[in-house]
């Protein structure tokens, strides 16, 4: 989601997904699904190569991104990234123990890769946690929560469906990180999107 803000209120400029993986499989999408299979020295070089992948096709996908906002005069300048539970992950043959982990690596190392093309792109990165997001962002927003949802919902109309919680999270995130009653400096009529 690219979000502006227009006089304090968010405008959605965009919605993209970056695809992570080359070859869109079970075995990409969840390499550490795929690795809890191999030996532990073929599973850390195929973790490995899937992260470089990563890593490489963030980047690209933010650059188009960048290019396309640019087109009509925004400039991003910041990534808000919804987070798990944010508890750092042990070494690779404790997390193939455990499916749980897997679940929780497979997620972790997407995220990474955004991180990763953000700070190679200059751009700040504020990571929110998923799990009461919505809370937060009401709070934050000084809105009652059935309003905000009710917001979030309206802004993704002209997107037309499906329009998913993920894509109403990811908007509040950027939100929240552009809002000037939250963050620092004022932006109103801003051209700066997240």
């Amino acid at each position: 989601m690219a979000v502006a803000l227009t006089d304090n209120l968010p405008v959605v400029l965009c919605r993209k997904r970056i695809e992570l993986v080359k070859t869109f499989t079970f075995t990409f999408r969840q390499p550490y699904h795929t690795a809890e299979k191999m030996p532990l020295e073929e599973a850390k070089k195929f973790v490995g190569g899937v992260k470089t992948e990563a890593n490489r096709l963030a980047v690209a996908g933010m650059v188009g991104i960048e290019k396309d906002l640019a087109s009509a005069d925004f400039e991003v300048t910041t990534c808000a990234l919804l987070m798990a539970s944010g508890r750092p992950l042990p070494p690779l043959e404790k997390i193939l123990t455990s499916h749980a982990m897997i679940h929780t690596a497979d997620g972790e190392l997407f995220r990474d890769s955004i991180v990763h093309a953000c700070e190679r792109r200059g751009l700040a990165v504020t990571k929110l946690k998923e799990r009461g997001v919505l809370d937060q962002g009401a709070d934050k927003l000084r809105l009652e929560l059935e309003v905000l949802q009710r917001t979030l919902r309206e802004l993704g109309r002209s997107f037309g469906a499906p329009w998913s919680q993920d894509e109403k999270l990811a908007t509040l995130g950027a939100w929240l990180c552009l809002d000037p009653r939250i963050s620092s400096g004022s932006r109103k009529g801003s051209r700066r999107t997240t």
